[in-house]
């Protein structure tokens, strides 16, 4: 969490110190534990994060790219199987049986439902744009490894998401495996992975603590969220999902002692709790 604290400040400190449209030229990506929204970082022992740019004070300055919003759609279709790896990473599992990775299909998608304490939340995720990780997260939803378990961050302004996925609450925990990011990590040079992307309302991403760290932990954006493209993109939630997530935004953050961060964004739990009751896969 501490990685996506430092990108938020970093943002509003860009904001205070330059006209709006100019970005710093120099962005220094922060990696961190295994597994979210730039947010924690394996050394501090958490699985998910997610992390916005993090940039140096600027000695020269330069017209910011503008950020477009991924298609969700890869620029080349994959074989019609793939090759998944899934690596014992040296956590604990929390119970997870490792995916069989062998010849996996790209085609046609999966609906995974959640029914949560606010109310259900049910997203499509496609194997053509993601199908490793399409296949790693309903396995895990078919398992009943999200069944009790909470929704433990959500931020708001700038980045709009709910994280959930780990078993633990504590944003810390995964299945004990680890796998590569898809798309449009896989589809992006590596000098454009500093520059920033829109992940859009509806859209649903792996949290991760670095480069082919993901686990079981997910973010779900509930609007327009700018990060660099190193999240992989793997659905979207349905209409239905999208109400339920409009309620909880609605109710807030529980941002605790720290209160609010400057420019008016907002990371801490959900104010409103949001546990996961059970998942459903439908195929």
């Amino acid at each position: 969490m501490h990685k996506l604290d430092r990108e938020l400040k970093s943002r509003d400190r860009k904001q205070k110190t330059r006209p709006f449209g100019v970005a710093v030229a120099s962005l220094v990506v922060i990696l961190g534990i295994a597994g979210g929204i730039y947010f924690l970082s394996t050394r501090d022992g958490s699985e998910g994060e997610i992390q916005a740019e993090d940039t140096s004070e600027a000695q020269t300055t330069q017209e910011a790219p503008k950020a477009e919003p991924l298609s969700g759609k890869r620029a080349e279709a994959l074989p019609a199987t793939v090759q998944c790896e899934y690596k014992d990473n040296g956590q604990d599992g929390h119970g997870a049986k490792k995916p069989d990775g062998k010849d996996i299909s790209t085609e046609g998608t999966v609906t995974v439902s959640f029914d949560t304490t606010q109310g259900p939340i049910e997203m499509n995720l496609d194997r053509a744009t993601a199908p490793c990780t399409t296949h790693a997260i309903s396995e895990l939803a078919d398992s009943g490894f999200y069944d009790d378990t909470v929704c433990h961050r959500m931020t708001s302004g700038g980045l709009n998401v709910l994280q959930c996925g780990d078993p633990t609450g504590s944003g810390t925990g995964g299945p004990g495996f680890s796998f590569a990011n898809e798309y449009p990590t896989d589809e992006t040079d590596d000098e454009d992975l500093q520059n920033p992307v829109v992940y859009p309302r509806g859209s649903v991403a792996m949290a991760n603590s670095g480069p082919d760290t993901n686990g079981s932990q997910f973010f779900l954006n509930y609007d327009d969220s700018e990060l660099p493209p190193n999240y992989t993109y793997f659905g979207t939630i349905t209409e239905d999902g999208l109400k339920t997530l409009d309620k909880i935004a609605e109710a807030g953050v529980d941002t605790g002692e720290q209160g609010g961060l400057p420019g008016g964004q907002e990371d801490g739990k959900p104010a409103e709790e949001v546990k996961i009751k059970k998942a459903t896969v439908k195929a």
